[in-house]
């Protein structure tokens, strides 16, 4: 026996290993050998029929295939029914049908991240009663920003009773007034994602006695619209909240007391809402806190040090943008050894450190803008080796340890800002590795510095830098949006670099000495184009104005010469565009502007040597605001069609050699705040209108022979010439054609007439006619013989 167990044993193996494998086989392809569920095949079809599939995406789904086998449809290896439905980020358009949730055993259903913009919940879910109890514990139907998708109401969430994670974010909820309800129908429910749903109340039913919110963990209502204050009530229903974020909630009011009752807490925003007071003093006994923003509200109070000092656990500290004074020393950070994020940016506290103070911390972003922090640059932040970020804009610095401050700003490798100080020196010999690098309106000379392959984002405005021109490093950075070197005493041929950075949005190089021709090719991505106040010289490319993007160009003060190219003007309404500040010359004013977005649609060429007539096409940009031609030697006359321009706002045309009469249409421009047509030969009445009134004469001085208000009334003299020369034009136009015509008739008449009243000239004609015909036919005889002969 045992020798027959021993010779059969390998023979068992192997049947035990097979076994296994047809196991395993059963397993990875359950779906060949477990039949799918008919009705939740036809479930899943029905879901189908509201969805547009522009991309293909759910393209598997026919009955030509087994429905555990389409697209983000997953079912069990036993029971063959469907349990997850993942259909996240597939380009999916149309109707979400929440019939979907009928599927018995679904317990995971990701629509997220598609444009939906309809969902429609059947009458059938709001009769689905608890005793069918779901499966359900994921549903994530989220969307994005500019998604239509909205609901009324939320009745369809209470038989879903397993649920422990929710995520409408982006759905318009504002018809949804009894949300909290809805939530409070969800006894399992760990998280809950409602951010930018347009809610507006914490309103709760009277009748609900108890609010069951004590399993949820992640609360995130961010980016909705309460107006209200905070309920006191509300967290001591929410206990072992962990995650909690309110911030842009237009929420007001003090921190309620109960917020310190969530010990568990580990992450709260409250920031850029209106909360005032001051911060409470048990804040900091939340032991477990380790990401804490308040930033950009209206609190206040000088006990902020010693409260948030013990939060030894804190790595993320943003309380910037609130009236918190108070001293800030070293004693504040003494037990935050593991802060990585530091943001006191616009406060009014007094900061007091030794020279040789180390932290206990090594932050990677660090934010004190708008801080008092000069004249010394802050000796201690040397000491952090892994600074990504760091913001030191006007702070009132202007000495630097030359060696200590050139290693750390070469250290730094995202964001670095040291505008609006009084820092000197040359920095040429510097490559700063930041992506974005904002060193403006200080005293930096020398050359440029050389600057990462990474860099998207370069403000060096209003500096001293003077040594050449843009260092040939620059070429690398390929994916540069926007460069601002205005105000400047750089020099040389700038724009042979300009080809290389195609993905260019904004590029300001005014107030500089740069010089050469305008080049053809620029990125189809420029927004904005500065070249004012330089030595450029030629003629202006015709593709400068076929640029699909631009909305600003100024290229006043130069020394450009030649006529305008007469193209297609091609100044898009890209109302939704903002780049970086910009030196804004409009309406006779100069402004400095942040940000320039596309509402300020202009055109500057003023200062130069432009000849010729202006393009017609010019004047039919409806979209322009500001057009400044002023200064140049243009000739013509001003088009009816300027009449169509009726967003122009300011329109400079002074100084040149146009001629005419100003159009009647002009007085249809009822925008137009500033207009200056002085110095030009302009003739005739200016029209009546009141916006054309509403000028003083300094808009039309200089033009001899231009009157009207609100210049000197014209003479009599003058309207009669006026009318008289339209009168007399027109009276030589009719002379003109009626002479021709009784000319015409009178010599058709005396010579046809004759013929037919006179026999003997008649017969005369008819033999003179025929005897040409016979000497045209004889002659075209005889060269055809002779063509025949050679």
């Amino acid at each position: 026996m045992t020798t027959i167990l021993t010779t059969q044993m390998p023979l068992l193996l192997l049947l035990l290993l097979a076994l296994t494998t047809f196991h395993m086989t059963m397993s990875t392809n359950d779906h060949r050998l477990v039949r799918f569920n008919e009705k939740d095949e036809e479930t899943l079809l029905i879901f189908k029929k509201g969805i547009n599939d522009s991309y293909g995406k759910i393209s598997t789904w026919s009955t030509e295939i087994d429905c555990c086998a389409w697209e983000g449809v997953h079912c069990d290896n036993i029971t063959g029914r469907v349990t997850e439905l993942d259909l996240g980020n597939h380009g999916l358009t149309g109707e979400i049908n929440l019939s979907i949730l009928q599927l018995e055993f679904l317990s995971y259903l990701d629509l997220s991240h598609n444009w939906f913009d309809v969902i429609n919940i059947p009458a059938t879910q709001h009769n689905i009663t608890h005793a069918s109890k779901s499966n359900l514990f994921y549903l994530d139907l989220s969307t994005y920003y500019y998604s239509t998708l909205q609901m009324d109401n939320l009745d369809w969430l209470s038989p879903l009773s397993s649920l422990k994670y929710l995520n409408l974010s982006f759905i318009d909820l504002h018809k949804v007034t009894n949300w909290l309800q809805a939530v409070n129908t969800l006894p399992s429910l760990l998280e809950l994602q409602l951010s930018y749903c347009k809610l507006n109340n914490f309103i709760i039913n009277p009748s609900i006695q108890y609010l069951n919110l004590s399993s949820l963990l992640t609360l995130d209502l961010s980016y909705n619209n309460f107006t209200s204050q905070l309920p006191n009530w509300f967290f001591n229903h929410t206990k072992d909240l962990t995650y909690l974020d309110l911030q842009w909630t237009n929420i007001h009011g003090e921190i309620p007391s109960s917020l310190l009752n969530l010990q568990n807490l580990r992450y709260l925003d409250l920031s850029s809402n209106q909360l005032q007071g001051s911060l409470p003093d048990g804040i900091s006994q939340l032991p477990n806190i380790q990401h804490l923003c308040l930033y950009s509200n209206m609190l206040s109070g000088s006990n902020i040090p010693s409260t948030l000092g013990n939060l030894s656990y804190l790595n993320y500290l943003s309380i910037g943008h609130n009236n918190f004074s108070g001293e800030i020393s070293e004693n504040t950070f003494s037990k935050l050894s593991n802060l990585d994020f530091l943001e006191l940016s616009s406060s009014n506290f007094v900061f007091q450190f030794n020279l040789d103070w180390v932290p206990p911390f090594q932050l990677s972003y660090l934010l004190l803008s708008n801080t008092n922090q000069g004249p010394n640059f802050p000796s201690w932040i040397y000491t952090q080796k892994s600074l990504q970020s760091l913001d030191l804009s006007s702070s009132g610095i202007s000495l630097v340890y030359r060696n200590n401050f050139s290693s750390l700003i070469e250290r730094i490798s995202y964001y670095l800002d040291l505008s609006n100080n009084f820092l000197t020196g040359d920095i040429s010999n510097l490559t700063l590795k930041g992506d974005q690098l904002y060193l403006s309106n200080n005293s930096f000379t020398g050359g440029l510095p050389n600057i990462s392959p990474n860099a998207f984002g370069v403000d060096f405005s209003y500096n001293s830098f003077l040594s050449g021109s843009i260092p040939h490093s620059w070429k690398n950075s390929k994916d540069l949006i926007s460069i601002n070197l205005w105000n400047n005493k750089l020099s040389g041929k700038v724009l042979e670099h300009v080809s290389d950075w195609t993905q260019l949005w904004f590029l300001n190089l005014g107030e500089n000495e740069f010089s050469g021709t305008i080049p053809i090719k620029m990125s189809q991505n420029l927004h904005v184009l500065i070249l004012r106040a330089n030595q450029f010289e030629g003629t202006i490319p015709t593709q400068l104005f076929n640029q699909p993007s631009l909305f600003y160009l100024d290229l006043a003060h130069n020394k450009l010469s030649g006529s305008m190219p007469e193209c297609i003007y091609n100044f898009q309404d890209l109302s939704d565009s903002i780049v970086g500040s910009i030196e804004l010359f409009t309406k006779g004013q100069e402004y400095h502007m942040e940000y320039a977005d596309s509402i300020r649609k202009t055109i500057d060429l003023s200062a130069n040597n432009l000849s010729g007539e202006v393009p017609l096409e010019l004047f039919q940009l409806v979209q322009l605001q500001t057009l400044n031609l002023s200064h140049n030697n243009f000739i013509g006359t001003i088009p009816k069609t300027i009449g169509g321009m009726k967003n122009i706002e300011s329109l400079d045309l002074s100084n040149n050699k146009l001629s005419g009469e100003i159009p009647q249409s002009m007085a249809l421009l009822t925008f137009l705040e500033v207009l200056n047509l002085s110095c030009n030969n302009f003739h005739g009445k200016i029209p009546i209108g009141t916006q054309l009134q509403s000028f003083n004469a300094s808009s039309y001085i200089g033009n001899p022979k231009l009157c009207g208000a609100p210049l000197n009334n014209c003479t009599t003299k003058e309207e009669n010439h006026k009318s008289r020369g339209h009168e007399d034009g027109d009276s030589i136009r009719e002379s003109l054609y009626l002479g021709m015509g009784v000319g015409f008739a009178a010599g058709f008449w005396g010579i046809c007439g004759s013929l037919f009243l006179i026999r003997k000239w008649r017969h005369a004609y008819f033999r003179f006619v025929d005897g040409v015909g016979d000497k045209l036919y004889v002659t075209l005889m005889v060269k055809l013989n002779s063509f025949r002969r050679n």
